[in-house]
């Protein structure tokens, strides 16, 4: 990471803007190897200097990685003028500028969304030529028929002519109403609309993983977490 303006680097890496982080400069809460910072607009080189707010060590990640559980009635969006979002359930202390959802899902579908502000990371797991799984489970309104599973695992073309890659669906229940489903697209409400397709409606939907990393069931919905590296490194391996 280059040499970059102080008060611009920890705007970048936290809940802060600029202004009040020209503040606590002012105020002479920060330093930077030991010497209290004067002047904001200082350069700082974050792989090599120690940077200390209020006396403690600020350990900021070039990007972060956010896992949320989504509750049911929450929109995938940066902003949104009417409804709650994604983001407005990010506690201060992960907050930072930039953060998005990598991957929607629709507002009565819950589970696992990933938050970033790592736009290339978040191209390479969506992009459906690097075949980043994400696994759902969901409840359907009737009996999952072997034809309606067959025809998903071969590929659903929808009634608009959009044609699905093959699904990978397994019934998790004697009475075939529960079934788990991986796919590596994320076409609009693909999962609804597949089924649908297929004769078996969605009853309730919630995303369970993203690649072979599953979603931390301490993460009760509404919660979210930073992503530790190891983590991180699963959303692009490959599941069972």
């Amino acid at each position: 990471m280059p040499a970059q303006r102080l008060d611009k680097y920890i705007a970048n890496t936290c809940s802060l803007s600029r202004k009040e982080v020209k503040i606590l400069v002012r105020d002479g809460r920060v330093a930077l190897n030991g010497e209290t910072v004067r002047d904001a607009g200082m350069q700082i080189d974050a792989e090599k200097d120690v940077l200390c707010i209020d006396g403690k060590a600020y350990n900021a990640e070039e990007h972060a990685y956010i896992m949320l559980n989504k509750p049911l009635g929450v929109v995938s969006a940066s902003r949104d003028r009417t409804q709650k979002t994604v983001l407005d359930l990010v506690p201060d202390a992960l907050f930072r500028k930039g953060l998005f959802p990598a991957g929607r899902l629709d507002k009565d579908t819950s589970g696992f969304v990933l938050l970033t502000d790592d736009g290339d990371f978040a191209h390479r797991i969506l992009s459906p030529k690097n075949h980043v799984q994400k696994t759902y489970v969901a409840t359907l309104k009737t009996p999952l028929t072997k034809e309606a599973h067959q025809m998903l695992s071969a590929g659903v073309t929808l009634r608009d002519g959009t044609a699905l890659l093959p699904a990978d669906v397994r019934c998790l229940a004697d009475d075939r109403r529960t079934v788990q489903i991986k796919i590596c697209e994320g076409k609009y409400h693909q999962i609804r609309r597949m089924l649908a397709a297929a004769g078996c409606p969605v009853q309730t939907l919630m995303r369970t993983h993203m690649g072979a990393l599953a979603l931390d069931p301490a993460l009760r919905p509404g919660e979210c977490r930073l992503l530790t590296k190891a983590e991180k490194e699963k959303i692009t391996q490959k599941t069972d």
